[in-house]
C-alpha cells in the first residue's frame, strides 16, 4: 500500500468523545457589481468572483465558540490519540451537538438517485482495531491519503480524532473516495488547520488529466462524519474552507454535520467555514443531504463569508438539510468598500459565479447574520445566468444586512429568477 502524508509537523493532542495557481487556470476570477450603484468591478484576484458593495458599515459578528485546549489523555491511551473519554480541553462537544438533518416538517423530499449513502460495505481500509487509541491522526491521515472506501473501527461509543495535519486527497487514487464514520466519528481540526482537502490542479496531489479544472474525478463523497474546530485562517494559497476545501471532480456530503469551523475572518472573496469549492465536473451539483451547519446556539461556524458553505461557479443541490446560527462577520463586502477589508456577505450561503444553480429542497435556514448582505444565501451571478430554486423549505430568522431586491434574507441580482414553491421566505408564505 502506498503511504503518503502531507505536513510533517506533529502535536500530540487528544480530546474526548465524539490553488491560487490553479484557480486561475480555470479563470474563476469574476467581475465585482456595486449593488448601491448598479455598476461593475474587476474582481481583485484569481480566487475573486463577483460581489457586491452596499452601503451597510462596519460591524462586528459572532465569533465561533469552542477554543482550542490542552486537551486530556485517552481513557487507557498515552494522550497520543483521540478517545471516546477524557477531558474535551476547550473543544467542541459533538455528542451534545444538534443531529444530522433538518428535524423541522418540511425535510420530507425525495433524494435524487446517486445523492444518497454510497456502499461502504466492501472498505478498502478501516481506520481502527477496535479501540479509540488505533483511531489516530496518523491513521486517518494515511487512508484518505490511499483513498478508496474507508470506514473506522474505533469502539462502540463516538469519538473525536484530532488531526495533527490535515487530511489530503491524492486524485489518482479513486476514482470513488467515500469516508463514512458510521455516525460515531468526529474528525477535528483543533481549531489550528483545515481538516480535508481535495484539489484536482494542485500538482503536489498528483494531475491525471491535461483538464484539471473538469475532470470527473475523484468522485468524493463524505457521509456520517461530524467536522469540528476547522481553522483554514492560516491558509494564504487555498483559503477559505475552515473543515473542506475541494476543487474538482465532484463533492457529496450526506448525514454529516459541520460545528464551529473557521477561516479567515475577513476579505472579499474568502468564504466557506464549513465547506469552500470549485470546478465541478461538467458543471453537476454538489449534493447536501440530510446534513447540519450549526444547528443550535454555540455550534455555528464563521467566516469572513459563507458561514455554512461558499463557492465560485458551483451549482448545489441542499435536501433536508439544516443550515442555523452560522455567522458572515466580514465587513465592506466585494469589491471591499474604501477603508473596509470586505467581506460579510451569505450567513449560511455565499455563491458567487456565472451560469449556477442553488436549489433547495426541505432546507430550514435560519438564524444566521450577516454585516454586509445576504443573511441566508448571498447569490450572485456575474453573466445573470444563474438561478435559484425553493421547494418545501424554510428561511426566516436570519438578520443583518442590506439589498435584498427580491425576497427578504436573499441578497442577489434583481433579475436572477427565484422559483419558490410550498415555502416560507421571512414573513412571506409561498404556496
Amino acid at each position: 500500500m502506498i503511504q503518503r502524508s502531507g505536513d510533517a509537523s506533529r502535536r500530540a493532542i487528544s480530546y474526548g468523545a465524539l490553488a491560487a495557481a490553479a484557480l486561475a487556470l480555470a479563470g474563476v476570477a469574476g467581475c465585482g457589481d456595486d449593488a448601491a450603484q448598479g455598476g461593475a468591478g474587476a474582481g481583485g484576484s484569481a480566487t475573486n468572483g463577483s460581489g457586491a458593495n452596499g452601503t451597510g458599515g462596519v460591524g462586528e459578528g459572532a465569533g465561533a465558540s469552542g477554543g482550542n485546549g490542552s486537551g486530556g489523555d485517552s481513557a487507557g491511551g498515552d494522550g497520543s490519540g483521540a478517545g471516546a473519554t477524557g477531558g474535551s480541553g476547550g473543544g467542541t462537544n459533538p455528542i451534545e451537538g444538534p443531529p444530522a438533518g433538518n428535524p423541522n416538517p418540511e425535510a420530507t423530499c425525495a433524494v435524487p438517485a446517486g445523492a444518497g449513502l454510497e456502499d461502504v460495505s466492501n472498505p478498502t481500509t478501516v481506520v481502527g482495531d477496535g479501540t479509540p487509541q488505533s483511531c489516530s491522526s496518523d491513521a486517518v491521515v494515511s487512508a484518505v491519503a490511499n483513498g478508496g472506501v474507508i470506514t473506522f473501527d474505533c469502539g462502540p461509543e463516538p469519538i473525536t480524532i484530532v488531526l495533527e495535519e490535515t487530511a489530503k486527497i491524492f486524485n489518482d487514487t479513486g476514482p470513488n473516495i467515500v469516508i463514512d464514520g458510521g455516525g460515531l466519528v468526529t474528525l477535528s481540526g483543533g481549531g489550528q488547520r483545515r481538516i480535508l482537502y481535495m484539489n484536482t490542479c494542485d500538482q503536489d496531489q498528483v494531475w491525471t488529466t491535461a483538464s484539471c479544472d473538469n475532470q470527473d474525478h475523484p468522485r468524493l463523497t463524505l457521509q456520517n462524519l461530524t467536522f469540528v474546530d476547522g481553522d483554514s485562517s492560516a491558509e494564504s494559497e487555498y483559503d477559505g474552507g475552515g473543515a473542506v476545501w475541494a476543487r474538482g471532480g465532484r463533492l457529496k456530503i450526506v448525514r454529516s454535520r459541520f460545528f464551529n469551523n473557521v477561516c479567515a475572518s475577513t476579505g472579499p472573496d474568502i468564504g466557506g467555514a464549513g465547506v469552500r469549492a470549485f470546478s465541478q465536473y461538467n458543471g453537476l451539483p454538489i449534493y447536501v443531504v440530510d446534513s447540519t451547519f450549526g444547528g443550535a446556539d454555540g455550534y455555528g461556524n464563521t467566516c469572513s463569508n459563507g458561514g455554512g458553505i461558499s463557492s465560485i461557479g458551483v451549482s448545489w443541490t441542499l435536501i433536508n438539510s439544516l443550515f442555523s446560527h452560522n455567522h458572515a462577520i466580514g465587513n465592506g463586502g466585494n469589491p471591499a468598500q474604501p477603508g473596509t477589508p470586505g467581506g460579510g456577505s451569505g450567513g449560511a450561503i455565499y455563491n458567487d459565479g456565472n451560469t449556477m444553480t442553488l436549489e433547495l429542497c426541505g432546507t430550514r435556514i435560519e438564524h444566521n447574520d450577516v454585516i454586509q448582505h445576504g443573511s441566508a444565501i448571498f447569490f450572485v451571478t456575474n453573466d445573470h445566468t444563474g438561478d435559484i430554486q425553493i421547494d418545501s423549505s424554510n428561511i426566516t430568522n436570519n438578520t443583518g444586512g442590506t439589498w435584498y431586491p427580491t425576497y427578504p434574507q436573499i441578497s442577489g441580482h434583481d433579475d436572477t429568477p427565484i422559483v419558490v414553491t410550498s415555502s416560507t421566505i421571512g414573513d412571506q408564505v409561498i404556496p
